[in-house]
């Protein structure tokens, strides 16, 4: 029977669940079932990721796996939650928004001792839902699925896919489209809009709650500090500063940097209409709701920044009794982001370029092979690829900025006394050969949706687990989309 645990006392596929946030006060969250879907069936189970988390394979691929990854079965001991929370929507503020169309079924142990949450993503309405229908297109999912493992497998702090399934029944956006359900593994779910939930609402008492079991969960050194809720900002101004940076490093555009899609943790979060750039453009938006540039790419430090005002300012009545006094203690720790962001992105940079050393002049080198690949309109994936290996960069074969470029990148290596191959080696480790490119999602999205066909879907997965590796048998993954190719538009999926 839907929504039933058959088995109340035995635990299956190891899903031995240990919730935490749902011992928290009751207005945190609202208790809510899945609602549940006519036939489910499992498309895609992330093995590797079940294996880590200590779940058994077997019983995830069967049936009842299908059933629990739909939501129809609900597992023993889980606790099914839609999570409250508030957020500035493009600089708007909005005071309630919180899990539309996902539910927390509760949060496990993995085999490193890691508390993580299983969220599923499309599972219903909440009372958090408002107009929305709570549910997923099957193109959303497998966009979301692609992209979270893919920022993995570079090395990006990221929530993760563990399985998606189709639900049999049709979702209705502009057309009627083929529902899907994913499940996401977080370290958790909490948000900067989480905080400002209870801060417009005047609770300073789940305010601390919240900010104690922030620290408790995610940052314990905070807890041994003079005043705690201040290490608290500034950790996770550094989270979100790394984060930030990591982005930039591969080209990858959030599209969607509400407050409400950043993670206290320093995942990255919500999959909406992101994508990866292919040429250089440091002015470029692909979310289709963004008509003004908001969160374009070269904006994602400033606004990482703003959001972080939005966090601090949610925590000033736990700073100092003295409000003024809080204020003034924030605006000094947001002042110095830019500073600790820079280190960061220039760190990246450096290595991208083969450095291992700090020089006064590398924030110039860098800046100018940025301006000559954006003149020239450079891919930028393969650019840094292509140089790892010696090579003149793509798109701007006898380039005389380049040559010019080259001649000083050369004398700065060789200022470094190393052999040449640790140059290109590093380079290499940091340098993706595959990124998942816009135009092979969409022609994966098109072949499940239109022909029920996952088969490009498996390739992309299979190239992305190793972006650093050639993979020769796979260069096409790697080119640039031709002109009729070119993706410029992705959207939420709401």
């Amino acid at each position: 029977m839907p929504n039933q645990d058959l088995n109340k006392n035995k635990i299956f596929a190891g899903l031995n669940f240990d919730n935490s946030y749902a011992k928290l006060p009751n207005h945190f969250y609202a208790k809510t079932l899945p609602t549940p879907v006519k036939n489910p069936s499992l498309i895609k189970l992330n093995e590797s990721l079940a294996k880590e988390l200590g779940l058994n394979v077997k019983a995830l691929k069967s049936d009842k796996g299908a059933e629990l990854f739909s939501g129809n079965f609900i597992a023993a001991g889980s606790q099914p939650i839609a999570l409250a929370y508030a957020g500035h929507q493009f600089g708007n503020f909005v005071p309630q928004l919180g899990d539309g169309r996902a539910i927390l079924l509760g949060e496990i142990i993995d085999k490193k001792g890691r508390r993580v949450d299983i969220q599923l993503k499309g599972s219903g309405q909440t009372p958090f839902s408002r107009r929305g229908d709570g549910r997923a297109a099957l193109g959303h999912v497998i966009r979301e699925y692609i992209i979270s493992e893919a920022m993995n497998a570079l090395d990006i702090r990221t929530t993760r896919s563990l399985a998606f399934v189709t639900t049999g029944e049709p979702v209705f956006r502009d057309t009627a489209l083929p529902g899907a359900i994913i499940t996401r593994i977080a370290s958790s779910h909490i948000r900067v809009g989480t905080f400002e939930y209870f801060a417009a609402r005047g609770d300073l008492e789940a305010l601390g709650i919240l900010s104690d079991y922030v620290i408790s969960r995610h940052y314990q050194s905070c807890a041994g500090e003079n005043n705690p809720y201040i290490s608290l900002l500034k950790e996770v101004m550094d989270a979100q500063a790394k984060l930030i940076a990591s982005w930039m490093s591969v080209g990858f555009i959030h599209g969607v940097m509400n407050t409400d899609n950043t993670s206290i943790s320093g995942e990255t979060i919500d999959y909406g209409p992101c994508a990866f750039m292919d040429e250089y453009n440091p002015a470029q938006v692909f979310s289709s709701i963004d008509r003004q540039g908001r969160y374009a790419y070269m904006n994602q430090p400033y606004i990482a920044m703003w959001n972080l005002a939005r966090f601090a300012q949610a925590l000033l009545p736990l700073f100092d009794k003295d409000i003024e006094e809080s204020a003034e203690m924030a605006e000094e720790i947001i002042a110095g982001f830019p500073k600790v962001y820079e280190s960061y992105w220039l760190n990246g940079m450096r290595k991208k370029i083969g450095l291992f050393t700090e020089g006064e002049e590398d924030i110039a080198l860098i800046n100018e092979l940025l301006n000559i690949m954006h003149k020239n309109h450079s891919d930028f994936t393969n650019t840094f690829r292509q140089l790892s290996y010696k090579k003149v960069a793509v798109g701007i074969p006898g380039n005389p900025e380049l040559q010019e470029w080259h001649v000083k990148w050369q004398k700065r290596l060789i200022e470094e006394n190393r052999k040449p191959e640790d140059h290109y080696k590093l380079m290499r480790s940091v340098n993706p050969a595959f990124i998942p490119r816009n135009h092979r999602i969409e022609a994966a999205i098109k072949s499940a949706v239109e022909d029920n066909d996952f088969s490009i879907m498996e390739e992309m997965l299979t190239v992305l687990a190793k972006p650093y590796n050639d993979q020769p048998q796979f260069l096409h993954y790697s080119n640039h989309p031709n002109p009729e190719e070119i993706v410029r538009e992705t959207f939420c999926g709401t």
